[in-house]
């Protein structure tokens, strides 16, 4: 948390979208080996449905975060 109060506004957005990109990935390339017959707009509609799942569940308390 210290390094992150550290780094400038751009930079937090920066790690921020690195990290999402990074579990993006890692959705799809599951997803993509459960279901490899799927053209790629296909495998697209499953990450999305896969994240509105995700939403679904109920959120820790803030100060577990």
């Amino acid at each position: 948390m210290r390094l992150k109060l550290k780094l400038t506004p751009g930079q937090r957005l920066h790690a921020m979208l690195d990290a999402r990109e990074l579990v993006i990935g890692a959705i799809r390339a599951r997803l993509r080996a459960e279901h490899p017959d799927l053209s790629v707009p296909e495998l697209n509609l499953k990450v999305f449905e896969e994240i509105e799942r995700v939403k679904r569940f109920p959120q820790p308390p803030r100060f577990l975060r």
